[in-house]
């Protein structure tokens, strides 16, 4: 066993230990944040308008569930079960509200009922999976060759803009391929990505995170630096779901330029990354800004690992010791494992210029443990 794999099995004993008392304190909830006081809110039970960002259509809610799936595995404890299934039986209730779904339902859907189809078989799951797949492709705009992001809320611009993040949503739809038979969602997954490695992915292999089209012809408008710093910036969780969410895409279709996609932005991420293995919001932030987003590092390492898997072995060294360096900066400068705070990884960002950074983020904890057992691989994952 490699070094890196015994450090990894001992920082999962701690998060086994942690995460033992946390789901079993809010396995009624649905989280996504802590407060002052170190505790979870609840999603699930948010605002009673359901349009509304802090209700049960947030786009993070399949990652307690997700989470719980993975520790499953791992444990085999059947309580760990039993909560992934009633988040999964909450979120079901966002088809009827439908208002507030977005392009972000492979977030919410496949690591929670994707993956319990897989592991249980239930075709109950499959169909909330497959019911989300099919609203998802429903976002798909024919001209432009893209998958719409957000929804208008009153602002008819948002009609054409696509963004880097849905690179990871294309999993649902290639799930939804290979389990249903049905071509159609590969092929608006492969149009999209090959839109994104067109419009997204730049010469020296940074990434936009907004790309805006004119939803009537599909020519391209603008580039946005939406949670970057700016226009031409690069947003270290942009540039992570462009790992992963190309990665990924290969690891469905073996089509070489989605390798080489997810080469390229590795590549430059790990030109980048600083000594300390600690990642700011935006690579090209200003020297003197210390802000942090140790949810996209946790991303990036866990895409790092992936693309390993499909690289000649030396090269593939280089992204497993990268993801390794962030891995281990995260657990030694960046967690919490004392009952005082739910979450473990801190000083996450969500976006450049929000007011606040350097707080909990769920799925911060869900890459972090993803990209653990990604170093041991010892269990199922679902992208």
């Amino acid at each position: 066993m490699e070094s890196y794999q015994v450090w990894a099995e001992e920082t999962l004993a701690k998060v086994r230990a942690k995460m033992s008392w946390v789901s079993e304190k809010n396995k009624d909830k649905i989280p996504y944040t802590t407060g002052e006081d170190g505790r979870y809110d609840d999603r699930s039970s948010g605002s009673a308008d359901w349009n509304a960002d802090d209700g049960l259509n947030w786009w993070t809610n399949g990652f307690w569930g997700g989470l719980m799936w993975l520790l499953y595995q791992d444990t085999g404890e059947e309580r760990y079960a039993e909560i992934a299934k009633a988040s999964r039986r909450k979120l079901e209730r966002c088809f009827t509200i439908f208002n507030g779904l977005h392009h972000d339902v492979g977030f919410m859907y496949l690591p929670t009922a994707g993956m319990e189809y897989a592991l249980t078989g239930s075709e109950e799951a499959r169909t909330i999976a497959m019911h989300a797949a099919t609203l998802l492709a429903g976002r798909f705009n024919p001209v432009g060759r893209f998958i719409r992001a957000w929804n208008d809320n009153g602002d008819n611009d948002v009609r054409g803009w696509a963004i880097i993040d849905c690179m990871m949503n294309l999993s649902l739809l290639y799930w939804a391929s290979e389990n249903s038979g049905d071509p159609r969602f590969r092929q608006i997954a492969d149009l999209h990505a090959e839109t994104a490695l067109k419009h997204f992915i730049r010469p020296d292999g940074s990434a936009c995170h907004i790309v805006e089209f004119d939803p009537e012809t599909g020519e391209m408008v603008r580039s946005i630096g939406g949670q970057g710093y700016g226009e031409g910036s690069s947003w270290t969780r942009g540039q992570a779901w462009a790992v992963c969410g190309f990665a990924n895409s290969y690891s469905h279709t073996k089509r070489q330029e989605y390798l080489d996609a997810a080469r390229r932005v590795a590549n430059y991420c790990v030109a980048n990354l600083p000594e300390s293995g600690i990642v700011p919001i935006d690579f090209r932030q200003p020297p003197d800004v210390k802000w942090e987003d140790s949810c996209g590092a946790c991303v990036m390492a866990s895409g790092f690992l992936e693309l390993a898997k499909y690289v000649p072995e030396a090269d593939g060294a280089v992204y497993i010791r990268a993801a390794v360096k962030i891995l281990r900066a995260i657990a030694e400068t960046r967690t919490d494992w004392s009952e005082s705070c739910d979450a473990i990884v801190q000083n996450c960002s969500t976006a450049y210029h929000d007011p606040k950074h350097h707080t909990t983020m769920v799925y911060a904890d869900y890459f972090f443990t993803e990209a653990l057992y990604k170093l041991t691989g010892k269990i199922e994952l679902i992208w």
